[in-house]
């Protein structure tokens, strides 16, 4: 594996990711010891030196290369100053060589000398894993050209000993005897009237046993080509060894005149597997071992005319991950690809469905049931539910990750490849778009309202690349009602999509659609911005008490950088953060409350004010507004259509109220639109109201008017 190591190119490499990410880079092997020279001016090396010494590079390239799952670890240099990874370089699942990668890190407070590079703890973990990447694919790159440069010099070897074996004969029998004996492949000479062997080569003896010769192969017989002018091949395997053989016959005069049979057998093994071994890539997953999509592709489409042919009919199964981005997030990428192979080896231990896998790709997986497996289609689906409803064993605990299920049925419900796996997605979506954790057949009366969120995604994907100038934020007014007046105190900002082509396209339709896609993140942090900017606004304009109130959705609170984006949004409009509200939903909150107030709290540090919105819908107790680090808390609706009549209702707003006092956190009650609502809700303790009674939903403009 030496010839992998090219100090030259990694050299090069290593000097120019340097440059272009400000971090400092050397490559150390065990067997080699310094590949590359350590990145750097001298008084760049000796400040680094200074406070990551040799030791601590042995100590991480030892770790490295001693344990075999990770692919990046991090050592403690015993400061925020300065950060070292090493980086793992692998060829054929045996380390190689690390990297190692050292960052200062940018600090306001820090004595650093000024010909050193800096950078931030995010782009130099981007660079980490940029690194990595480019690593694993420049290395297989790398395997693969010396592979096929083996495989290519064997080839043309095995080429032209076929060529001198075909050009070989001569007419004299003892000199056609010294010929043969020394060129490269076995050769036969048969009689086929009497059966007779007239000649064979010691090659042609050493290859096969005596039974074969005098059989002429034709127990081991695989395959037959056409005949072509009276010659014809065969590939032959012989299960006792494990080899293959190329066996070729052509007719010939023999020295007597009479017509014969020469056959010339070369031994193509090592050709035979790298050969499968190249299949094997094209074909399969490199990560589970499971086929990959287009294996799938085309084992479908033979299914598909088995079926036809047969009058049977099959199935294909499309799982999901639900929400596998978290195990990424939390656990690191190397854990989440563990998963992946685990999930593979209990999909494959499933009788009906082993040899019928595949990962179409991420955290994707398909199966195909012929009609033997589709018979007993209720058990494998029980089968395959049980096994995600036990914990997967990662990093020494125990890690919960259900599925979605979309199935279809071939050819009922197509009998194209194509055809199958576009409604194979819309069933899919559906069991998403249903609440996940569940499994959804395709249904024909779907298919008109899943080819227009097919419609809809194209536009939507539109409308981002176009920076989002089809959307719009309007404001629904929140009203202050403690005071003998009631006034505006701000208003919650809300997104409107007017598509040019598809007219107005209600928020219920394309928001669970873009968090389906990823493409909320963009959408959410256009909507923060636009209602952060327009707050600011207000506020310079006479109003320095109004408030703007955005929405998060599921998928921007699960973001790392979350904190971050807000911070940065919040810097650039200019905007006092405590006049900037964000609304989280009580089901997520609930659903993670662990990481939901580390994450809230870090909002709060802003001076960024924190609601909980649709409280009293979801499964939380009271308690959770305790534990919860809130400002405000939004009372539904539901909780307020009869609060004149229904005792319960007003029962529920006074104790949420009073709660909410006493924890010093405001109540905002949503949906209110009568003078009989309002009126019972001024009894209580809340202090502000949103709803149609004060305004509806209406354009900035509209809002200035009426407000300003």
């Amino acid at each position: 594996m030496q010839g992998l190591l090219d100090a030259s190119l990694m050299q090069n490499l290593q000097n120019r990711f340097c440059e272009a990410n400000n971090v400092y880079l050397v490559c150390l092997s065990r067997e080699r010891g310094v590949v590359t020279k350590a990145y750097g001016e001298k008084e760049e090396l000796e400040y680094i030196h200074g406070i990551v010494n040799k030791n601590m590079h042995m100590s991480l390239m030892n770790k490295l290369l001693d344990q075999g799952i990770e692919n990046v670890l991090e050592e403690d240099c015993g400061t925020d100053l300065v950060k070292m990874c090493g980086v793992s370089i692998r060829a054929g699942g045996k380390t190689e060589a690390i990297w190692i990668v050292i960052g200062i890190m940018e600090q306001p407070d820090a004595v650093v000398p000024s010909y050193i590079m800096r950078t931030t703890p995010e782009r130099y973990y981007k660079s980490i894993r940029f690194l990595e990447t480019l690593s694993k694919q420049m290395f297989a790159v790398k395997m693969e050209e010396m592979l096929a440069q083996e495989a290519f010099l064997k080839s043309r070897e095995s080429e032209q000993q076929r060529r001198i074996a075909e050009k070989s004969l001569a007419d004299s029998y003892a000199s056609l005897e010294a010929v043969l004996e020394n060129v490269g492949c076995g050769v036969c000479v048969r009689d086929p009237e009497s059966g007779q062997i007239l000649y064979t080569n010691q090659r042609f003896q050493g290859h096969l046993p005596e039974s074969m010769t005098n059989t002429l192969l034709e127990p081991y017989r695989v395959r037959e080509k056409k005949e072509d002018g009276g010659e014809y091949f065969r590939e032959v395997y012989d299960e006792k060894t494990g080899r293959w053989f190329d066996l070729q016959r052509t007719p010939i005069r023999w020295v007597d005149g009479r017509e014969v049979r020469l056959s010339t057998i070369y031994d193509v093994t090592d050709k035979k597997l790298y050969q499968q071994k190249i299949e094997k890539q094209a074909n399969n997953d490199f990560l589970t071992g499971l086929y990959n999509r287009r294996r799938c592709e085309h084992d479908l489409a033979c299914y598909i005319r088995e079926a036809e042919a047969g009058g049977s009919e099959g199935a294909l199964l499309y799982i999901d991950l639900d929400d596998f981005k978290h195990i990424n997030d939390g656990l690191g990428h190397q854990y989440g690809d563990i998963l992946l192979k685990k999930i593979a080896d209990s999909l494959g231990g499933i009788p009906e469905l082993r040899h019928h896998c595949y990962r179409m790709g991420g955290d994707e997986f398909v199966a195909i049931l012929t009609a033997e497996g589709n018979r007993r289609l209720p058990e494998i689906l029980e089968k395959v539910t049980e096994l995600f409803s036990s914990p997967w064993q990662l990093k020494n605990a125990d890690y919960y990750c259900t599925m979605s299920m979309g199935i279809v049925q071939f050819p009922r419900d197509g009998s194209t490849v194509e055809e199958l796996i576009q409604k194979l997605d819309i069933a899919l979506y559906e069991a998403k778009r249903a609440g996940k954790n569940r499994i959804e057949f395709y249904d024909s009366r779907i298919k008109s309202t899943s080819f227009e969120r097919l419609d809809v995604e194209k536009r939507l994907r539109d409308a981002l690349a176009n920076d989002c100038k089809e959307f719009e934020v309007i404001y629904q007014p929140i009203v202050n009602v403690e005071g003998e007046r009631d006034h505006c105190v701000g208003a919650e900002a809300l997104l409107r999509w007017n598509c040019g082509a598809l007219g107005v396209i209600s928020p219920t339709e394309f928001v669970p659609l873009a968090e389906y896609l990823g493409l909320i993140n963009p959408i959410g942090e256009f909507v923060l911005r636009e209602a952060c900017r327009n707050c600011k606004y207000w506020n310079d304009l006479g109003h320095p008490e109004y408030k703007v109130n955005v929405n998060l959705s599921v998928v921007q609170l699960l973001q790392k950088d979350i904190v971050d984006t807000v911070q940065k949004i919040v810097e650039e409009s200019g905007i006092s953060p405590g006049n900037l509200t964000l609304e989280v939903t009580e089901g997520l909150a609930v659903n993670d409350m662990v990481r939901m107030k580390r994450v809230l709290a870090g909002i709060r540090a802003l001076g960024v004010r924190v609601a909980l919105d649709d409280f009293g819908t979801g499964y939380s107790s009271l308690n959770h507004i305790r534990e919860m680090p809130l400002d405000v808390i939004k009372i539904d609706s539901c909780f307020v259509a009869d609060i004149g009549k229904d005792e319960f209702q007003k029962a529920f707003v006074t104790m949420v109220a009073e709660l909410a006092h006493a924890i010093g956190v405001r109540v905002c009650v949503e949906g209110v639109e009568t003078v009989q609502q309002l009126a019972a809700l001024k009894k209580t303790k809340i202090q502000m109201i949103q709803g149609f009674y004060f305004g509806k939903p209406m354009d900035r403009a509209a809002f200035e008017k009426k407000y300003l």
